[in-house]
């Protein structure tokens, strides 16, 4: 067989051996979750380490490329730790996550799923700052953190999403001033209501970072 022939053979094996690695990768990212949740209500049985990938896994959307692009556990009644390793699920677009009892931090890392357009936190017991990593997520449209223990001051950074279309941090424990630039100048004090130690808006021209409540 002629050497030029040879091009499209090893073109196609090459694909062919590429969609798995990624898909792995995805398997074993949404595994390390599964392993650290407490799942009563065994929603997560059939996610199987020793398949090729996880396409095939209740409550996984994947695209016609097998990659992951959407994760919907919102009232699966799970609880334990957001893991770090959601953050490489590179063409993830959905990470429903409401209504469970997820405790601990939001992983910075969840702000490198750049394909991301809704994180949707509400109703768990999430604790720590809201982490200024998110405002990488450029293509993000919903995020919805209300209802949990976050604390801290709302990171700056994250008016720079300018694709931002519903946002609500209400009943945490935010605190400091509510920032009007950006995306953010188009949401009302009902995005933020129920922080008991946050002020504002911020006064145009006029910002605030340190108020004379505490905010540690």
């Amino acid at each position: 067989m002629a050497t030029w022939a040879l091009f499209p053979l090893i073109a196609l094996l090459s694909s062919t051996l590429a969609a798995p690695a990624a898909a792995n990768s995805e398997g074993d990212a949404l595994y390390a979750l599964r392993r650290a949740v407490v799942d009563p209500g065994n929603v997560l049985q059939s996610w199987d380490p020793t398949l090729v990938d996880p396409c095939t896994w209740f409550h996984v959307t994947c695209d016609h490329d097998n990659r992951v692009t959407r994760l919907d556990l919102g009232n699966a009644k799970l609880s334990g730790k957001l893991v770090p390793e959601l953050g490489k699920l590179e063409h993830l677009q959905y990470l429903e996550l409401y209504m469970n009892d997820f405790v601990g931090h939001i992983p910075e890392e969840l702000g490198g799923l750049k394909s991301l357009v809704s994180l949707d936190l509400f109703h768990n017991n999430l604790t720590g700052p809201i982490p200024s990593s998110l405002s990488k997520l450029s293509n993000l449209k919903f995020l919805r953190l209300n209802n949990n223990k976050l604390t801290g001051r709302i990171p700056r950074e994250l008016t720079k999403l300018g694709n931002l279309k519903i946002l609500n941090a209400s009943n945490n424990n935010l605190c400091g001033t509510i920032p009007v630039a950006g995306s953010f100048s188009k949401f009302t004090e009902q995005s933020f209501v129920n922080n008991p130690r946050l002020e504002g808006p911020e006064l145009i021209g006029f910002v605030r970072y340190d108020s004379g409540r505490d905010c540690n």
